[in-house]
């Protein structure tokens, strides 16, 4: 064990410690690819399959509108999953590309296209390197894709400025920082306060030789704020969707006890400027 890890949530092979940016982006690859089935069994029909559905609290673009005008609006999707939003956005008038480094999910998106009848392109590349030239996208937007488990998140905000055009729009959806102060828990053990909100080193989940096979990075709210602003965007708004009233379903740690006393997503929307208002 590393001489900064510490046992998380006292379960077996699960820390919180420091990891490089190849063991993250491996693991990561690897979990979603071999948990891609297990993923959209539990959580498919929820998500839906041509829906856009921001958070476990159910918050849908259909009723925020955080990404603004969609008819031939040029989005990429990162991190797309099962690719759901896409074909939604596809069904607005949006000209969508699904991109996630999965390509077990990615079967999923090609299925549901199928099933649906909405077909989107899909780019299976990693999002510290999008293969799209500057300036291609009038819209970026992931809901918990990508951004959460890329050790080097500022960079990858980075290429999301590089890819939108100037005046385009970048919205995404991430744990709540604040909920990293609490154990994964949708009881009432994830009500005490257990970890420093200032630790930033990631949660893991290891085999038991030690190799990350789960990767997710906590960044605090003053911490995302910082790296929007360093990739050159405004910061338009930050929503801490609240949690409906009669919505009972858990996800993971999300469900209606917490959900009704502190957040648990963060929405940022934030613009690139416009190159003539530079």
């Amino acid at each position: 064990m590393d001489d900064d890890a510490r046992p998380d949530d006292d379960v077996p092979g699960v820390l919180r410690r420091r990891v490089s940016d190849r063991e993250s982006r491996r693991a990561n690859r690897r979990w979603w690819d071999a948990d891609a089935d297990n993923y959209q069994a539990e959580h498919g029909g929820f998500l839906g399959e041509v829906d856009f559905v921001w958070c476990p609290e159910g918050l849908r673009e259909a009723d925020a509108q955080l990404l603004g005008r969609l008819p031939g609006r040029r989005v990429l999707e990162l991190g797309c999953g099962a690719a759901a939003a896409a074909r939604w956005l596809a069904t607005q008038g949006a000209r969508p590309v699904g991109l996630d480094l999965s390509a077990g999910m990615l079967r999923h998106a090609a299925l549901a296209a199928t099933t649906s009848g909405v077909r989107v392109p899909l780019v299976q590349a990693d999002a510290l390197a999008l293969p799209f030239g500057s300036g291609t996208f009038d819209i970026v937007c992931t809901a918990f894709g990508a951004i959460p488990f890329v050790a080097d998140s500022a960079a990858a905000l980075r290429e999301v400025f590089r890819v939108l055009r100037p005046g385009g729009r970048w919205v995404f959806s991430v744990t709540h920082p604040m909920r990293w102060i609490f154990l994964d828990d949708p009881g009432e053990g994830g009500l005490t306060a257990t970890h420093s909100y200032f630790d930033r080193r990631p949660y893991v989940e290891q085999d038991a030789a030690g190799v990350p096979s789960y990767v997710e990075q906590h960044r605090t709210l003053g911490d995302r704020v910082r790296e929007i602003v360093g990739a050159g965007f405004v910061l338009r708004d930050v929503l801490e969707p609240e949690w409906p009233t009669g919505h009972e379903q858990i996800w993971g740690q999300w469900s209606p006890l917490r959900g009704q006393l502190f957040p648990g997503t963060a929405i940022f929307v934030c613009d690139k400027p416009d190159s003539m208002s530079v």
